[in-house]
């Protein structure tokens, strides 16, 4: 079986895949079945955020810093190691002068500040559709509302979102934070939401908060990004007659784990996060008749391939694609580096 991607992240299938309609139907023929999320993996913002280091490599020469890694996954950053990027943790380990490209999770004004004080040349590959939530935030902070962000502590997209306005933004992690929420204004309190999480969790989350504040603004769009919402529709068509539901993904990535959640409540028997097909026990497939595959907006496609080889391996046959949604969004490159490119291919 092969399978590509488009220029805009969304996968698609060839050559012994089947496109299915909703709901999925299996094959009356056969005792196994192997039901392949469409879309899945890579979305526009990681596509774009990892083309942007493989870019400055070519044009800058290595080493290419990244501040945090690029984008939620080992074998990205493994891959872009191998050909000289060095990650780090802050940009104190950036020595001066240097090239650093910022995440697809964004970083606060601190850090664009920091940057320019230590004189590094920086490439902003923060994905456009956080940096549409760092607008609102703004605007949110400027019109001096109290801003409820939904999210993860620790997680670095929130931490660039709340870098954008500290004074105004108290981060809530789930409908159990909303009674100790204190603002200056009942009238004044809009909410924004990180962008990776579970629709409908973060909803959940709304509705607790608006019951105590009825006037709560919302933001002028979702904030949750298409791909997360699109990821998860897809495996909530696959997971009701499933046995097994293998997400493909690594642990730190927000939207690959809601993938489990979201397979599991949509009535999956069993769903397990795997890096790659090495992390697969057998032990999950005893007694397994139909097994449903996805992979997180971070994934590359060939560990997708390996986890259908492995099944193949097994006597489970050629998986059959189930489309939910069509993505065909496309970002451009960051503009400092569009500029190096044209200055490069004129020289």
């Amino acid at each position: 079986m092969t399978l590509r991607h488009d220029a805009a992240g969304a996968s698609s299938a060839q050559a012994g895949a089947t496109d299915l309609g909703l709901p999925p139907v299996l094959d009356p023929e056969s005792a196994k079945n192997v039901l392949l999320a469409a879309p899945r993996g890579y979305c526009a913002g990681v596509d774009r955020a990892v083309i942007t280091v493989e870019k400055a490599l070519d044009l800058y020469g290595a080493p290419v810093y990244v501040r945090k890694q690029i984008v939620h996954n080992k074998h990205v950053v493994a891959n872009l190691e191998s050909r000289g990027a060095i990650f780090v943790e802050e940009l104190d380990e950036v020595p001066e002068g240097r090239t650093v490209v910022f995440s697809a999770h964004g970083v606060s004004p601190a850090v664009h500040a920091q940057a320019a004080d230590r004189g590094l040349k920086t490439i902003d590959a923060t994905c456009p559709l956080v940096t549409k939530v760092h607008h609102e935030a703004r605007r949110f902070a400027s019109d001096d509302y109290d801003i409820l962000l939904i999210g993860h502590a620790g997680h670095e997209e929130v931490e660039g979102t709340a870098g954008e306005a500290p004074d105004h933004i108290q981060l809530v992690q789930s409908p159990d934070d909303v009674a100790g929420i204190v603002v200056r204004d009942p009238a004044k309190v809009a909410w924004l939401s990180q962008t990776t999480l579970s629709v409908d969790e973060t909803l959940e989350t709304v509705a607790a908060i608006r019951e105590r504040f009825p006037l709560l603004l919302d933001p002028p769009s979702d904030d949750i990004c298409y791909a997360t919402q699109n990821r998860q529709l897809a495996v909530k068509e696959i997971s009701p007659t499933a046995d097994l539901v293998i997400v493909v993904g690594s642990r730190n990535s927000s939207n690959s784990v809601r993938l489990v959640e979201v397979a599991l409540e949509a009535g999956a028997k069993a769903s397990y996060l795997v890096d790659d097909h090495t992390e697969i026990e057998e032990s999950w497939l005893d007694g397994v008749d139909t097994v449903s595959v996805t992979s997180g907006a971070s994934v590359p496609e060939d560990l997708v391939e390996g986890v259908l080889a492995f099944l193949s391996e097994r006597g489970y046959p050629d998986a059959r694609a189930v489309h939910s949604a069509e993505e065909s969004l496309i970002f451009a490159l960051p503009p400092e580096l569009r500029r190096d490119l044209r200055a490069a291919q004129r020289a």
